[in-house]
C-alpha cells in the first residue's frame, strides 16, 4: 500500500470516528433521558398508560444496544489508527495477506480479509446457540 492510499485510509478512518463520536453522544443522551411523566409534561412520574411504559422501555433498550454497537465501531476504528501507525494496516490479522482495497473501501476498519471473517464469525459463539457450549 503505498502512503498516499494510507493516508487516505487515515483521514477516512479518523472521519468516520468523529461522526460515530458525535453519534454516541447523541445516543448516550437519548438512552439517559427521563421517561414517564415529567419527560411528557405530567407532574406525576407515573406514565398514564401501561403502553406508554413499555414504548419508552423499547426505545431505550433500542437506544442502549445501538450505543453499545457504535462503542465497538469506535474501538475497531482506534485499533484500524493504531495499525496505520504500526503500518500494518491492510494486513490480515488471520493469514497475513493484504486485505482487498474493496473491502478496506467498505469496511476501513476491518481486521480481516472476507476469507478470515467468515472463519472468525464461523468460530464465534452465536446467542441462539449460548445454550449448547
Amino acid at each position: 500500500m503505498t502512503q498516499a492510499e494510507l493516508e487516505n485510509y487515515q483521514q477516512r478512518l479518523l472521519a468516520l470516528g468523529k461522526r460515530l463520536t458525535g453519534d454516541v453522544s447523541g445516543l448516550a443522551d437519548e438512552a439517559l433521558r427521563k421517561t414517564g411523566g415529567e419527560a411528557s409534561g405530567n407532574l406525576s412520574n407515573t406514565p398514564l398508560h401501561l403502553a406508554d411504559l413499555g414504548t419508552d422501555n423499547f426505545e431505550q433498550e433500542l437506544t442502549l444496544s445501538l450505543l453499545e454497537t457504535e462503542g465497538r465501531q469506535l474501538e475497531e476504528i482506534a485499533a484500524a489508527l493504531e495499525r496505520v501507525r504500526q503500518q500494518t494496516y491492510g494486513i490480515c490479522q488471520g493469514c497475513g495477506k493484504e486485505i482487498p482495497r474493496e473491502r478496506l473501501d467498505a469496511l476501513p476498519y476491518t481486521r480481516y480479509c472476507v476469507d478470515c471473517a467468515r472463519r472468525t464469525q464461523d468460530e464465534e459463539p452465536r446467542a441462539d446457540n449460548l445454550g449448547e457450549l
